[in-house]
């Protein structure tokens, strides 16, 4: 009866978790203005930054890296790797 008493009180403690909150009141959101071409969005991820490595100069390149390799190796190094794996 006890290990019962206890698997209920973690069952509703767990499902009460995704109950929706009706106290809290709505985050507001704001738009944030981009200026710089360093600080563009991503066309293939829109709410990560375009990584300075990835100009659009290689076919293909639309910016998406969202790990951020480009930025730790050479861009032609992790091209290479790509085709040859597939």
């Amino acid at each position: 009866t006890m290990l019962r008493s206890i698997v209920f009180g973690a069952c509703v403690a767990a499902t009460s978790a995704f109950a929706p909150m009706a106290g809290l009141p709505k985050a507001q959101t704001r738009a944030v203005a981009v200026s710089s071409p360093s600080m563009q969005m991503s066309p293939s991820v829109p709410f990560l930054k375009t990584p300075e490595a990835l100009d659009g100069t290689m076919a293909g390149d639309i910016g998406f890296d969202p790990l951020g390799f480009s930025s730790l190796t050479d861009i032609r190094f992790l091209r290479e790797a790509e085709i040859k794996h597939g």
